[in-house]
This record gives structure tokens, C-alpha cells and sequence, in this order.
């Protein structure tokens, strides 16, 4: 009898792509690549229409079916939310989200498990980063998760730890991180995207928003102080937050007009041209769950300056440079670190090579792999 792990595939539909929708798209793709024999991989998704179910369909050959729910995206995130369940909710069911049909089940009785994971804890220590509608979202789904979750997967054992000073999931939490997405590769045309970009022959390269939590606003007024690299910055994210723009920070910082430039968001042969030409990546965030942009660095041999996050720091495993976070001289230290990158050769070359080989630990056929063990295990 076929065994059928079906995968909760919405989180691909987003408006912009984010790090959950790209890993639900690569995690997918490699569970299928990796199915053991007689196992099979089924989609499920909300009422979408015709032409993005298909886009789904074509970025995952091999799915054996996509189920249609009769429901909307917020309908059926709704509906999850409250436990009212539609008829898919049996099996064996893998979310790469907490968006999942949670309900009271026995494993043994119908052979149902479910398993969701969690990127981060952001909702909990960091609010202010989402919208108040998903962090009321997250809470509730993590309580449902606490209740009828066979197991949740995190992405480092730093999540796992916050986790656990959240709620107690006993012996659940299982750590299977991501990797870099297979397209990310240097397209033929580098040179002709620098230019279309308008790349400079050097730069500092970071992403995120100015979102405090993601320590950008810090990073340029470092670059403000005096004896700074001279390099523009170059940002992958958006010009603004809420109120406050680049520009302004930029000017306020006392950096030239022109500095600092926001370069939106990139496909990915544009984004590894962005990344193999930058002098040096600088990932400031405060917190996170994963941290990929830094594999990404990494798999480019661009050295990397990066914050003491927990996880961060087990992400980089020792292939970039720490800063440590802190209110005060945060900008300077990391500034500093930038410095002691660009003003020695021979430090950069060495870089270059531990973070190519940091990379290499993080494969998406690992990870699928890991979830197929996992399932078996329940």
C-alpha cells in the first residue's frame, strides 16, 4: 500500500516572495525528489484561481496531486484557527508553517499525524515587526499546535530554545534547518545585470528594512562616523518603513545623497549577481530564525559581518565575523568589522573560502530527507 505525505503547499501564493513561501517551494520540491520507494507526495492548497494553481503545479513536477480546498486563503486560515477541519485533515500532513488543519486525532487509531513548523519566535519578542492580525494568528495556531501537533520542526536550536521559554512541547521540537534555493546560481549575463543594476565596482551589501529590529538604521550610522569605509551600501529590501526612508536615515546620518540605495526585490539570477560582487555582507538583524541571506553570502564566497544572534551565530558556525548587539556603538562595531575585511586581502580571501565551505552543510535533500525520517519516526 502506497504510503501518501501530503504537504500544506499555500504559503508558495504570496504577493512578494518571502523566506517562508521560497522555503515551502524548495522543501516541497526535494520531498518529492527524495519520496522512499512507495511513498508518494500530495499537495494541499486554499481556493486560489485556475492560473496559480497551474504555477504551483509547474514548480513542483512530480507532485502526484494538488487538492483544492473549498475555501480562500484567510477563510481557511480562519477555519484552522477555530479547528473546524475539512475533510483533508487525515494522514500523515506536513506544514512548512503553522498553517495547518489542527485537530484532536489519534495516530494510531487512523494513521493521522501532523507535523508544523515554526521559522521564529518573532511574533512573541518582536510584535512590532509583523502586522498585529498575524501575530494574534501565530499565537493562536502555536496553542493549537501545543494541543494536536504531532511534532513542530524549528530551524536552529536557537529557536528551539526560545521556543521552549514559550510553551512546553515536551519532546516534539525537532531542528531541520533550510538551505540555499537551487536557482540561486550565476546566470550567464552577470556582467550585463551589473550594469543593468547599475552596480558599483565595490559595495557594502546588507538586507532587510529599517525595521529596528533589523539593525540597518545602526549599520548606516556607523558608516556616518569618522574613518568609515567610504563604500555606498547597497540594501535588498524595501526604501521605507512605515514612516522612515533610507534617504532620511542616510542624510541624518550624514552620508552623502546616493549612499545608500535600496535595490527592492531581486529575481534570483539578479540577486546572485548582487551577492558574488559584493566587497562585503553585513547582516545586522537583532533576531532571527534561520538567517539565509547568510548562506547566500556564503555560497558566493562573500565574507560576512553578522550580528551575535543566537542564531545567526549557529547558522555562520564560525565562517563569518560576530558582532556583538547592544544599544550602544552597535553602528561603530560593526563598522569596524567591516573595515577589518575590506583593509586586509588575505583575511577576505580566507573568508571566501570557510563561508563556501559553510555552505556546503546546508542541503535541501538533507532537510526532506530529515522529514521523511521524521514522519517514519511517528
Amino acid at each position: 500500500m502506497a504510503t501518501t505525505l501530503r504537504v500544506i503547499v499555500d504559503q508558495m501564493v504570496t504577493p512578494l516572495p518571502n523566506g517562508i513561501s521560497r522555503y515551502t517551494e524548495e522543501l516541497t520540491r526535494a520531498l518529492v525528489q527524495t519520496a522512499p520507494r512507495g511513498c508518494t507526495v500530495e499537495g494541499i492548497i486554499s481556493a486560489l484561481p485556475p492560473e496559480k494553481i497551474a504555477a504551483v503545479e509547474a514548480a513542483l513536477p512530480g507532485l502526484s496531486q494538488l487538492h483544492r480546498t473549498t475555501l480562500p486563503r484567510r477563510e481557511l486560515a480562519a477555519a484552522w484557527q477555530l479547528g473546524i477541519v475539512p475533510s483533508l485533515g487525515t494522514g500523515m500532513i506536513h506544514s512548512p508553517s503553522l498553517l495547518a488543519p489542527l485537530h484532536r486525532h489519534d495516530r494510531e487509531f487512523d494513521a493521522t499525524q501532523m507535523v508544523v513548523t515554526l521559522h521564529d519566535t518573532l511574533p512573541w519578542t518582536h510584535p512590532k515587526s509583523l502586522t498585529p492580525t498575524s501575530v494574534a494568528w501565530h499565537k493562536a495556531m502555536l496553542k493549537r499546535a501545543r494541543k494536536h501537533a504531532d511534532a513542530i520542526v524549528v530551524p536552529t536550536h536557537a529557536v528551539a530554545e526560545q521556543l521552549g521559554e514559550l510553551v512546553d512541547l515536551g519532546d516534539r521540537v525537532r531542528v531541520i534547518s533550510g538551505a540555499v534555493a537551487s536557482g540561486l546560481k550565476l546566470p550567464a549575463d552577470a556582467d550585463l545585470r551589473a550594469a543593468t543594476l547599475d552596480l558599483p565596482t565595490e559595495y557594502i551589501l546588507t538586507v532587510g528594512s529599517l525595521d529596528p529590529r533589523r539593525g540597518i538604521t545602526s549599520l548606516i550610522n556607523g558608516l556616518g562616523t569618522p574613518g568609515a569605509p567610504d563604500l555606498p551600501l547597497l540594501v535588498l529590501g524595501s526604501d521605507t518603513w512605515g514612516d522612515l526612508s533610507l534617504a532620511v536615515v542616510a542624510d541624518e546620518a550624514g552620508l552623502p545623497e546616493g549612499r545608500v540605495r535600496a535595490l527592492g526585490y531581486l529575481s534570483d539570477d539578479d540577486l546572485a549577481v548582487v551577492l558574488a560582487r559584493a566587497s562585503v555582507f553585513v547582516y545586522p538583524s537583532l533576531q532571527e530564525g534561520f538567517g539565509l541571506p547568510l548562506i547566500e553570502a556564503f555560497s558566493f564566497g562573500t565574507p560576512v559581518v553578522h550580528s551575535d544572534d543566537p542564531a545567526l551565530m549557529e547558522v555562520a558556525g564560525g565562517a563569518g565575523i560576530a558582532v556583538e548587539r547592544g544599544k550602544k556603538g552597535y553602528g561603530e562595531r560593526l563598522v569596524d568589522a567591516v573595515s577589518s575585511v575590506l583593509s586586509d586581502t588575505e583575511r577576505a580571501g580566507r573568508m571566501r573560502i570557510i563561508g563556501q565551505d559553510r555552505a556546503r552543510a546546508f542541503s535541501w535533500r538533507d532537510s526532506a530527507e530529515r522529514v521523511w525520517a521524521l514522519h517514519a519516526d511517528l
